[in-house]
């Protein structure tokens, strides 16, 4: 493994302040990869609930600052991490900026590790998950293979397909062929170390502040960023797809499930991601018009829907 700086406190800027009270810890996976961990408990009330944050591709645990001082007034506890390969987590690669993973499931492993070492100590509280883009393909293959691990899951444009990608078959043959002939840890075609988009017809979000928080965070702390994926990246992503896409896939799970994503996501795929809400047994799903991919950190009347289908979602547990 290939280590970057640990940081045992999280970069809090004047846009985006960290929530107080934040314990950061750093945990070890089975297979041996560290990764940053933040626990919040709530200071003004406690509801007996812990969220789970699972973020994106890219993201790291200060993205959701916002998003934990919300649930936190709620009165959830809070734990978020760095998936592997990204944000404070160890690195895979010796270039950090490759966003890489050699296969799907080893995010499994961390989510595993972050439930046994961070929220089972917490004692028998319900467990809620909310998970953004990738996050949600990895939650899917969770609750799939226990349906008893939370509660209620709610996903925020779920990573079950891309519409970035135009012809996706195509794309996973030739990133499973690019592969196999022993180039996975390269970027994928016209892939960069770059880790931001400019505002400007940017696919993120049409809120420019919350736009720019990435940004100036890294300029504060570059060793959170990571730039393009690698073709091993794409190729073991699209496999988990194509499994996540098979009707069968989302008959099994049983876990209440909240899909919500904008109509017109440049970034992963709105229609799939209804499709699949509508195969699972206790599936809803939501569409926001006007959001962009990051639905959490969109103008206001875009997150007052969110929060508002959230709250109602949630609260019969």
């Amino acid at each position: 493994m290939i280590s970057n700086p640990m940081k045992r406190e999280l970069v809090s800027i004047p846009e985006n302040p960290i929530p107080e009270g934040a314990r950061v810890d750093y945990v070890l996976t089975p297979d041996g990869v560290c990764l940053r961990t933040a626990h919040w408990r709530p200071s003004v009330f406690e509801n007996g609930k812990v969220v789970l944050l699972l973020q994106g591709r890219t993201e790291f645990i200060e993205r959701y600052a916002e998003t934990a001082h919300y649930l936190l007034m709620r009165g959830f506890h809070v734990v978020a991490f760095d998936w592997r390969g990204q944000g404070g987590s160890e690195r895979l690669l010796p270039n950090p900026a490759k966003g890489h993973v050699d296969h799907f499931d080893d995010y499994l492993l961390d989510l595993d590790t972050v439930i046994t070492s961070v929220i089972t100590p917490l004692g028998n509280m319900p467990r809620i998950a909310l998970a953004h883009s990738m996050g949600g393909a990895v939650l899917m293959r969770a609750v799939k293979r226990d349906g008893n691990a939370f509660e209620r899951c709610v996903l925020s444009a779920p990573m079950i397909g891309l519409s970035m990608v135009k012809r996706p078959k195509i794309v996973h043959f030739a990133a499973r062929l690019l592969k196999a002939l022993g180039l996975s840890f390269r970027y994928v075609p016209g892939g960069t170390d770059g880790a931001t988009f400019d505002f400007s017809d940017n696919p993120l979000t049409r809120d420019e502040a919350r736009h720019s928080i990435a940004r100036k965070v890294f300029s504060v702390a570059p060793e959170l960023a990571i730039g393009s994926p690698t073709i091993g990246w794409a190729s073991t992503s699209f496999d988990a797809m194509a499994a996540l896409q098979d009707p069968s896939f989302p008959a099994s799970i049983t876990t209440p499930i909240l899909v919500i994503a904008g109509p017109d996501d440049r970034i992963t795929s709105t229609p799939v991601a209804k499709a699949f809400a509508t195969r699972l047994p206790n599936g809803r799903f939501l569409a926001i018009p006007g959001s962009e991919h990051e639905v959490l950190l969109e103008i206001e009347p875009v997150r007052a829907a969110f929060w508002a289908a959230f709250d109602a979602f949630v609260s019969p547990i």
